[in-house]
């Protein structure tokens, strides 16, 4: 079973050890260690942890990963998720967006970005009901950032 967990101060260690297994591989590929957040340091972290709300990726009770989620001028924006390689594809990331979603019921719009070259991501945002902005980004050679938006329909109206 899928659950989320708030995250605090006292998780940052455990957010960092996820956050770095989750993105290695990216990292070795696209070899982008200004921007990859693999290489964050634990100082950054905690000072996220301070500005946004996080939440850790819980399996039967196991943490395999994290949402961040700031506040953007219009919409909350998702920065980022990750999950440890073992769980990708196996709709443990879905689920996870499914019930963050669930504890923003106010919010309408979501945002993010991810990268372009990676089909994969691509697809898995837009099986949730994401659709790209346009907006591209260039990262690095090779790597850019795509924009993603959901925006939920209003039920009662």
């Amino acid at each position: 079973m899928v659950t989320l967990k708030p995250a605090g101060l006292e998780d940052a260690e455990t957010l960092l050890a996820v956050q770095k297994q989750a993105f290695n591989a990216l990292l070795e590929k696209y070899q982008d260690y200004d921007t990859n957040p693999a290489m964050e340091p634990l100082s950054t972290l905690k000072r996220k942890l301070s500005e946004r709300d996080y939440y850790l990726i819980l399996l039967d009770g196991r943490e395999v990963g994290y949402i961040g989620v700031r506040r953007g001028e219009d919409s909350l924006v998702i920065t980022p998720i990750g999950l440890l390689p073992e769980c990708q594809g196996k709709g443990v990331g879905h689920r996870a967006m499914l019930l963050l979603e669930e504890l923003y019921p106010d919010n309408r719009r979501w945002s993010l970005g991810t990268i372009l070259q990676e089909p994969g991501l691509c697809r898995f945002y837009e099986s949730l009901g994401y659709r790209r902005t346009g907006e591209v980004t260039n990262i690095r050679p090779g790597m850019d950032e795509v924009g993603y938006e959901k925006v939920i329909e209003n039920e009662k109206g």
